[in-house]
């Protein structure tokens, strides 16, 4: 497992709005200055909700990479690709969709609740039961430590845990695994080599899992270890087999609930949302327009404005002295809704000409996005195609 290695997707849905910079896409511009950093767009994903509507996904995939760069997302710092360009993960997700079980995916919890609510279209198909394992493949390719993820996805990550734990143990032990596991156990310290020992037994005999952290932790700095004794010590520590595929780690992303110009959650079947490329005169139009505390009838009403979207957006734009004035001024009827909404207009039209001026290279060349998506794709493809041969080796599929 590479602890430092982050990965994650998002559907091409076209231009992207404010919800989805501070619900995922600020963390990535984050997240790649700290890790190495895989981003790419899922595009055989949005086939499990919309295969009969593909006509606009190359356009929706160009102006959603448009919006990732635009919002800080860099191609110097991340590798950024798109998904059908490496067809390993359509090979993985073969692969492991043979040890995935019926139930498995039957229970995750927007299957059903997808089937519901999107009741215009037949969604009876392999692709969008399946498509859990797919997201698996996508997770498990590039055997990253983290996924971002907000608490909404947490399941998804588990489920990528509990195939890749299948696998491992299915697949991890080859050919006299055991007696090869042995040996590296020997190979270690002697007070080590007794702890691990005890840790183990607990752990197979009773489900003990006390004190396998801190075994793992120090297996890791025993540099004189190779690659695969390594991963055998640390398979055979919980009975799974050789780690082909590590278990990756939640790292959960605090996500504003943004409000769009309604007041409902931000999203385009709303119609409510505010683009990150909006020209300043439609910014200054739709903020003017947006929802306010509905007891402001009139303008000398006092107001809350914890009841108000417009303050939600203050809140995460303005700084504490004109939130300051803000809440005293709604609540004294001091100032009128046009008046609050001024301030937070300017600090929409700062952020916004930072993310026109980003995208200008890109709208003026659009060979600059195929040439970044090129690159990514041949970059991530090294990886997977690496990650693809020790699984199919595992397996016994790797014939030459």
């Amino acid at each position: 497992m590479n602890e430092d290695r982050v990965v994650s997707g998002m559907r091409p849905t076209g231009r992207l709005h404010l919800g989805h910079y501070h619900g995922a896409i600020k963390n990535w511009a984050n997240l790649q200055h700290k890790y190495e950093c895989f981003f790419f767009v899922a595009d055989w994903h949005a086939l499990t909700t919309n295969y009969h509507s593909t006509e606009l996904i190359e356009q929706d995939t160009y102006d959603m990479l448009v919006d990732w760069f635009a919002s800080g997302v860099s191609p110097s710092s991340a590798t950024v690709f798109v998904q059908s360009k490496v067809p390993e993960h359509a090979e993985l997700h073969v692969l492991l969709s043979m040890i995935t079980p019926l139930s498995w995916l039957e229970r995750v919890p927007t299957y059903k609740d997808t089937i519901k609510r999107l009741q215009d279209r037949d969604l009876n198909t392999y692709g969008f039961l399946g498509y859990p394992v797919l997201q698996a493949a996508d997770i498990l390719m590039y055997r990253g430590g983290r996924v971002p993820v907000g608490a909404d996805q947490v399941a998804h990550v588990e489920l990528t845990r509990e195939i890749a734990r299948t696998f491992n143990f299915t697949f991890g032990r080859g050919h006299q695994w055991e007696s090869v596991a042995q040996k590296a156990v020997e190979r270690l310290p002697k007070k080590l080599r007794q702890q691990y020992r005890s840790v183990q037994r607990k752990f197979v005999e009773a489900g003990n899992s006390e004190g396998i952290e801190r075994i793992r932790a120090q297996l890791l700095e025993q540099h004189y270890l190779n690659e695969d004794e390594r991963e055998r010590l640390l398979g055979y520590l919980e009975g799974v087999g050789r780690v082909l595929l590590p278990e990756p780690e939640v790292l959960l992303t605090e996500t504003a609930t943004l409000p769009g110009l309604d007041g409902e959650k931000m999203s385009k079947s709303y119609n409510n949302t505010i683009y990150l490329r909006e020209e300043p005169n439609k910014l200054e139009q739709k903020i003017r327009k947006m929802q306010t505390d509905p007891a402001r009838v009139r303008r000398h009403d006092p107001g809350d404005p914890e009841k108000c979207p417009t303050y939600s957006l203050h809140k995460i734009y303005s700084k504490p002295d004109t939130l300051d004035w803000v809440t005293q001024g709604c609540t004294s009827a001091g100032i009128g809704c046009l008046d609050c909404k001024g301030p937070l207009i300017d600090a929409l039209q700062i952020e916004q000409k930072v993310f026109r001026r980003r995208a200008e290279p890109y709208l003026e060349d659009a060979q600059l996005v195929r040439h970044v998506v090129q690159e990514g794709s041949e970059n991530a493809r090294t990886v997977a195609k690496e990650t693809l041969e020790d699984v199919k080796s595992a397996i016994g599929i790797n014939f030459r």
